[in-house]
């Protein structure tokens, strides 16, 4: 656990601090419906650059937010699931996913094709 959290004073401050990055809300947004291996992740998620992928899912772990189960056989298996805290967090991805389709019909009254 990132233990520099419990300094910062803002709660949306500290959302901010975990969630910042641009692939962290689409990984557990692909993670809260199951569990997935690094490979299955990453096709789902093509646009993302596997280091970054490593890297987002790491920051996400040490937050944690998501779990990273390994398997000790050979080919390794690395598994990453959404931990208890990180399942709390699936209404605020339901709430962000309905204001944006909300904002996306105003957008589309806004400036009609």
């Amino acid at each position: 656990m990132n233990k520099n959290l419990l300094k910062m004073e803002c709660n949306v401050g500290l959302v901010h601090e975990i969630i910042q990055g641009k692939w962290k809300l689409m990984i557990l947004q692909v993670l809260s419906t199951e569990t997935l291996r690094f490979g299955q992740l990453h096709r789902i998620l093509p646009n993302i650059r596997q280091g970054y992928l490593t890297q987002q899912l790491k920051e996400l772990e040490r937050d944690g937010l998501v779990h990273r189960e390994v398997y000790k056989q050979v080919p390794p298996k690395v598994e990453y699931s959404l931990t208890d805290i990180g399942k709390t967090f699936i209404p605020v991805l339901k709430a962000m996913e309905i204001w944006g389709a909300t904002y996306r019909e105003q957008l589309k009254e806004m400036y009609p094709d």
